[in-house]
């Protein structure tokens, strides 16, 4: 199944405008409805556990999801404030039936989304969410429970320390942070308890931002996707680390001791590298997105291990670590996951597997955290009003002349995005000048392509 065949689902859940459709509350409602109905299945008493981040809208989708449940006779656990792979492990540890995080990750708080999990912990197929698509757009009221069967809500207490728990046994045993200073920015989102509190625990010296959600600030030029303020905090307070989440914390980047960033591909590189030589990669492989540097991919085959790539989302990835048995897996952009330890990405546990590392070899982070030289590599966001500019054939005939201009020194991705009406155009190659003045010129052509129409490539 496509994307193009899901209205509503896009790469990680259903995202929107909070507030407008379809993140609203009545689609909430709807959603409720249809899942309720979708996993209710055999006479057991039927259990969804919900979670969220820390933005305003929270306080709408979650009693709108919650009376949809509840009316398809499922009782709610409500988690409040908790990362996404919270959700993920509470949903298989509780044998929910279903599990559901209100977050827009790394989005503004304008943004609100809703991702939902299966009993395993893993997230919805194409095909699970094409069915409850389905049924929200027909008749629910066979959805709908007698009085009698109504669901309940309650709120569990101690969700926050099941989780804490969780993730400091990830972390090797009989080691511990004792001695590192690390600066932890937890986007004013839903991780602002939970990150400071295992690391202090774990023995670290903490020095927390970002802890003061208002409902309006998460991901507010902080988090992973904003680490300046880090980057000058590590500095100043001569920290032996930096680590930023984002706003659910399913994905981590980290600052070394002198502020430079370090993306999701040094990651990768960094956790395969020890995992194999310690006999726990299995498989002798990685998997990743096609965003991912062509860098890391002769790193990991310097070292006798393969990457395998996937279309960009880590649902994808999941799905694939599965079919070819890897442990170990992500994205550039942080999102890893290492299913040894959960279901989905975890950017509190990666960054733990990292830190492992690094009191092991007793190596500043700079040195530890490069592993290759990345090639250079830009990404543009297109923003277009509809339509299907990647069909256009001015925009065909630009990428192929690209591609055929790069050869073997790079790549060309052009994709659309799964939650905006952006497409993102990336180029990679040897040379600074080529990067530039290719995606100058490609994302010129799709934003002619998208303000003015012209003919439709040829199948």
């Amino acid at each position: 199944m496509t994307n193009a065949q899901r209205r509503l689902f896009g790469t990680d859940g259903i995202r929107g405008v909070a507030n407008r459709a379809p993140m609203d509350a009545a689609t909430a409602l709807r959603l409720g409805q249809a899942a309720g109905r979708y996993f209710n299945r055999g006479q057991h008493r039927h259990r969804v556990v919900i979670g969220k981040d820390t933005r305003l809208s929270g306080y709408m989708l979650e009693p709108a999801l919650t009376a949809g449940f509840v009316g398809a006779g499922m009782d709610v656990v409500l988690l409040g404030p908790l990362p996404t792979p919270a959700v993920a492990l509470l949903t298989r540890s509780l044998r929910a039936d279903l599990g559901v995080m209100v977050s827009a990750s790394h989005n503004s708080y304008e943004d609100n989304g809703i991702k939902l999990f299966g009993p395993d912990g893993l997230k919805l197929s194409d095909e699970q969410e094409i069915a409850i698509e389905a049924m929200m757009e027909g008749d629910l009221t066979s959805a709908l429970a007698a009085p009698s069967k109504l669901g309940r809500a309650s709120r569990l207490e101690g969700a926050q320390g099941r989780y804490m728990e969780a993730v400091k046994a990830s972390f090797p045993r009989g080691r511990s942070l004792e001695g590192l200073r690390i600066v932890v920015d937890c986007a004013h989102g839903a991780a602002y308890r939970v990150a400071p509190t295992v690391l202090w625990e774990l023995g670290a010296e903490v020095v927390s931002v970002g802890v003061a959600p208002d409902g309006f600030n998460i991901n507010d030029g902080c988090g992973s996707t904003a680490p300046g303020q880090l980057s000058a905090l590590v500095r100043e307070r001569r920290a032996d680390l930096g680590i930023a989440l984002d706003g659910d914390a399913d994905r981590v980047v980290l600052v070394d001791e002198t502020g430079v960033v370090v993306d999701g591909d040094q990651l990768l590189a960094v956790v395969a590298e020890s995992w194999a030589a310690s006999g726990r990669l299995n498989g002798k492989c990685v998997v990743a997105t096609v965003m991912s540097n062509l860098g890391l991919e002769r790193f990991l085959n310097g070292k006798g291990l393969n990457l395998h790539r996937t279309k960009v989302g880590d649902r994808y990835v999941g799905e694939a670590m599965r079919e070819r048995g890897c442990n170990l897996g992500g994205e550039q952009s942080g999102h890893l996951i290492l299913s040894d330890h959960g279901t989905t990405g975890d950017g509190l546990v990666a960054a733990l597997q990292v830190l492992a590392v690094l009191v092991e070899q007793g190596r500043p982070a700079s040195e530890v955290l490069r592993r290759f030289r990345p090639l250079p590599q830009k990404l543009v966001n297109v923003r277009h009003a509809g339509g299907s500019p990647l069909e256009d054939e001015r925009v065909v005939e630009a990428v192929a002349a690209a591609e055929a201009e790069l050869g073997s020194r790079g790549r060309v991705l052009i994709r659309p995005s799964g939650t905006e009406p952006l497409i993102r155009v990336m180029v990679e190659a040897e040379e600074d000048s080529l990067v530039e003045m290719l995606t100058a010129r490609l994302a010129d052509v799709i934003r002619r392509a998208a303000a003015s129409p012209s003919r439709v490539a040829a199948e």
